[in-house]
């Protein structure tokens, strides 16, 4: 079994890539690996309670982590995030993809 990671800097109301980021990390989470996504940049956006992004996922088992700085920089705070995504940092992400067996995709 292996680590994903899969790092998204999208804006979700920009581009349409984000739902194929969702429904990838859903099929790798299917097919028994871990799965991480993690929001940089414009990606933090879709963590919005009222965005109506990224819902699913942590039901399915996916994590869901948000660059702190990013959602800082966009005035977002931890209460309004859709419940299962944590603040994060970028050290934590690249303490994360140098783990053994984790594959990281930047998108």
């Amino acid at each position: 079994m292996s680590n994903y990671i899969f790092i998204e800097s999208r804006d979700p109301f920009e581009s349409r890539d984000t739902a194929f980021i969702e429904e990838t990390a859903l099929a790798v989470k299917e097919r028994g690996h871990d799965v991480t996504i993690f929001l940089v940049q414009n990606g933090v956006l879709g963590a919005r309670k009222n965005a109506h992004c990224l819902e699913r996922l942590p039901s399915a088992g996916v994590t869901l982590l948000a660059d702190d700085l990013s959602l800082s920089e966009r005035g977002m705070k931890t209460d309004e995030l859709v419940p299962g995504i944590h603040p994060s940092t970028i050290a934590e992400l690249v303490e994360q993809i140098t783990q053994q067996s984790t594959k990281a995709l930047w998108h």
